[in-house]
């Protein structure tokens, strides 16, 4: 049994880190090379084909045929679409989970590129155009080639290597996530069901495309990663009245303007923001149906973001109070559901530390550790509340184009340098190998 992570002195993590920084690792790097055009043509295959989350049935299909083709036990329908695979090395080691995402948005393409998506789904009961405006066709497909190099590179694999190909990262497309028990999905409910303690995995990896930084660069942050985040909705039910005599209704409009800025000071006046920061923002209000009435319904969505637990939970907690006493107040009652969605993505910092030259190694040289958190979330978070994780980000965007002018995730023009990929081969690769090293330090 390994010791804790906090138990490894400073010492003995950094000769880890000095030991692994002179291992000859240049086969990881001449074997993703020479599968670099496969890889590509899988994530052309993935970004032509997208799927919504907790729809990914084609996907997963696709996964999990390359999967056993490599010789690997394959297990399906974990999650729902999920597929979860595992190599047993040659080498003694400890068991190492790598994760990648499969769904895509309800976005519509404007890429231009010759593969680009002409695909439809169902989004809650609407016909919708799908997109992999997130890079998730990347992941997977970066996955597979680890998959693939390590199978047959096993006599230099040291321990057992999980691929985890995970559904309904974006939350999911066919759940309402605010009826009474609602099932969970994504990485929660892998973890739910038991995935870290039935394949024994003891340390989790896993990256992220993104279009601030350039092909091939490695991004990591210790500590907090990502956000937390939480989703809310809320009814305000007044008084429908023709809109020329508001005195005979109750204007759940107007009611809503003030709801919304009532809701700001939760951040401003209630958070104790010497912790860290917290957003609430609403991103979607609905009511009405003509200029001259007024409605008797407004039903708001938004989200709640923090990078502090103890800010998180003043905003989550007493977002119902603010919202319905502003709304009596105006003789309008308000039905408030906060919804759990992701807690902070937190990096183990021993377990940064020590995988700091991997990641070197992975992108010769050009990975570098960043001051801040990103503002988004990730459900990565749940698989690092179980054992020690590591989430980092690698550019997609072509040496030389100002940043400032790519365009980000979620957008339908985003764009994947796919000379990335190999870059994301080789790290999960390194992944495996370094922590490999980092455990034989744990264990002594």
């Amino acid at each position: 049994m390994m010791k804790a992570f906090t138990a490894l002195p400073l010492l003995a993590a950094l000769s880890a880190v000095n030991s692994l920084a002179q291992a000859d690792d240049n086969w990881v790097k001449q074997a993703a090379t020479a599968q670099a055009d496969q890889v590509i043509e899988w994530r052309r295959h993935l970004h032509q084909h997208p799927e919504l989350s907790n729809q990914e049935h084609n996907t997963s299909a696709y996964v999990a045929n390359h999967l056993r083709k490599l010789g690997l036990k394959v297990h399906t329908g974990i999650a729902g679409t999920g597929v979860v695979a595992v190599l047993k090395g040659d080498l003694p080691g400890p068991t190492v989970g790598l994760r990648a995402d499969m769904d895509a948005l309800p976005i519509k393409e404007a890429t231009g590129l010759p593969f680009a998506s002409k695909a439809q789904g169902d989004y809650f009961g609407k016909t919708v155009d799908v997109m992999h405006a997130c890079g998730h066709d990347a992941h997977t497909a970066m996955l597979m080639g680890a998959a693939r190099l390590m199978s047959q590179n096993k006599d230099k694999i040291p321990g057992t290597v999980v691929f985890v190909f995970q559904p309904s990262e974006e939350g999911p497309s066919n759940i309402d996530i605010y009826a009474d028990n609602a099932p969970s999905w994504g990485a929660r409910r892998m973890v739910e069901e038991g995935i870290i303690e039935r394949f024994g995995i003891q340390a989790m990896f896993a990256m992220h495309v993104t279009s601030d930084s350039h092909t091939g660069e490695i991004a990591y942050k210790s500590g907090i990663a990502f956000n937390s985040s939480d989703s809310f909705r809320i009814r305000l039910l007044g008084k429908q009245a023709h809109g020329s005599a508001p005195w005979d209704g109750a204007d759940p409009i107007v009611a809503s303007a003030n709801v919304i800025n009532a809701m700001q000071t939760l951040v401003n006046r209630r958070a104790k923001l010497t912790l860290g920061m917290g957003v609430v923002s609403v991103g979607s209000i609905h009511g009405g149906t003509a200029n001259n009435v007024i409605p008797e319904e407004i039903i708001m969505n938004g989200t709640i973001r923090s990078d502090s637990a103890p800010i998180r939970e003043t905003l989550t907690t007493q977002l119902a109070e603010v919202v319905s006493k502003t709304a009596e107040a105006q003789k309008v009652k308000a039905d408030v559901k906060v919804v759990e969605m992701m807690p902070l993505t937190i990096n183990n910092p021993d377990l940064t530390q020590a995988l700091a030259p991997a990641m070197a190694r992975a992108s010769d040289g050009h990975a570098e550790e960043i001051a801040n958190q990103r503002s988004g979330s990730e459900d990565f978070a749940y698989f690092a509340q179980k054992v020690p994780g590591l989430y980092v980000f690698l550019g997609q965007t072509p040496q030389g184009r100002d940043l400032n002018t790519a365009a980000n995730n979620h957008t339908p023009t985003v764009y994947l340098d796919e000379a990335t990929l190999n870059t994301g081969v080789r790290a999960h690769v390194e992944f495996v190998l370094g922590y490999a090293d980092y455990a034989k330090q744990l264990k002594q």
